[in-house]
């Protein structure tokens, strides 16, 4: 794939999972240029001319919507997290927390003592990066919203419950469970796309943007919906949805 809108290739050393970000066994982090170039595909796409809110129904240890919260502060008015399981959840929680001063600024702090009770330069490098980040978000717009819960993506209830008080999402972006050091969990998992997508279409607008990234060499969608975009890089593959396009028994349908 040519990256169409992260063209550049810059350093994202800052960024890396297990340095300012917090990382954990069974927890991978996500390529950075590409979750840049994902988003920004999506805005387009969106045609959308304010600040949008961005869900992660499958967030994990939260690194991908923290990381797209710093590089995409003035395009985010807010960030929605959640997943089935509460230790992801914990780590999230820790993670998206670093989308505000505070938080950020006790990072950076942390990282100093590491480096000072266990002589690690790298610690102290770590800390640098955390207040270089700090300065990204406040170029960008200061602390951004966000909210973590617990729901299962392929349960409607749950989802309808976890979203009521909250702003609809214009945009759903997630790094799917691939079976490596992530995995479905539920009693539908062989259901996990038509599943997700029924869920989605049940509960978000019609105008609602999906975008969903797996391992493989492509997402195949419910027979009948129309992918507005698709992409492969390198191992991952990507494809752009509108919930518009679905219908409405998507989540029993056949894949094509």
């Amino acid at each position: 794939m040519t990256y169409r809108f992260v063209t550049e290739r810059h350093d994202y050393s800052d960024l890396a999972s297990g340095a300012v970000l917090r990382s954990a066994p069974g927890h991978p982090g996500f390529p950075v240029r590409l979750a840049s170039e994902v988003f920004l595909r999506a805005w387009h796409a969106l045609g959308q001319p304010r600040p949008l809110t961005v869900w992660d129904p499958c967030c994990g240890s939260g690194n991908l919507l923290t990381v797209l919260g710093l590089l995409h502060r003035d395009k985010i008015a807010g960030l929605v997290a959640s997943d089935i399981a509460d230790g992801p959840l914990r780590l999230a929680r820790a993670n998206l927390a670093l989308l505000s001063a505070e938080g950020m600024r006790k990072r950076a702090a942390e990282l100093e003592d590491m480096a000072h009770r266990f002589g690690r330069p790298s610690y102290r490098e770590s800390a640098e990066a955390a207040r270089r980040l700090q300065e990204l978000l406040a170029r960008g717009g200061g602390d951004l919203p966000h909210v973590v819960g617990q729901a299962d993506v392929l349960d409607h209830q749950q989802v309808a419950a976890f979203l009521t008080a909250l702003p609809p999402p214009q945009l759903v972006l997630t790094d799917m469970p691939y079976g490596e050091q992530t995995s479905w969990l539920g009693s539908r998992q062989e259901k996990s796309i038509p599943g997700m997508l029924g869920t989605l279409a049940s509960v978000l607008p019609a105008d609602t943007m999906v975008a969903l990234t797996t391992r493989g060499r492509r997402i195949r969608l419910p027979e009948g919906v129309h992918a507005t975009a698709r992409f492969k890089t390198g191992t991952r593959a990507t494809v752009l949805v509108r919930l518009g396009h679905l219908q409405s028994t998507v989540a029993g349908t056949s894949e094509r």
